[in-house]
């Protein structure tokens, strides 16, 4: 329920029902909200949820790994997994060989995401066209 104030605005009023997402923010205080935010900051980047996709079937090579995962830098590729093995999301392993092969893994952590990260994906493909136009009615005005 909204309500005006005295300055003409208009906020929430203090008793007004929590949304489901709030809920979840707020139930165990700050912990919650900052735990989301975390997450959020670390599988929103621009490269993320593309590694995590490529390594659903399996251990992959860096260079393997840099082909599923177009337009990836060596080095955003090399942050990006440092960055996730730091989470526990993926594993890296270095075989001790001339020249040393280095392949990544998800963790079971990191497989549990596949499935949410796809329908991300596949949300983000179906609505492109509508945000598209969206963009463009906003930036004509």
């Amino acid at each position: 329920m909204c309500v005006t104030n005295t300055d003409g605005r208009m906020t929430l009023a203090d008793d007004a029902p929590s949304t489901e997402y709030e809920d979840t923010c707020k139930r165990a205080g700050e912990e919650h909200g900052r735990a989301i935010r975390t997450v959020l900051d670390r599988i929103g980047d621009k490269w993320s949820l593309l590694v995590i996709g490529a390594l659903q079937h399996g251990t992959l090579r860096f260079t393997e790994l840099q082909r599923h995962v177009p337009g990836v830098s060596q080095r955003m590729l090399t942050l990006t997994v440092r960055q996730l093995e730091r989470d526990g999301l993926v594993t890296r392993t270095v075989h001790a060989e001339v020249p040393p092969r280095v392949e990544y893994r998800l963790t079971a952590v990191g497989e549990t995401l596949i499935e949410p990260s796809l329908a991300l994906a596949q949300w983000a493909i179906e609505h492109y066209p509508a945000i598209e136009r969206a963009r463009e009615a906003f930036d004509g005005s």
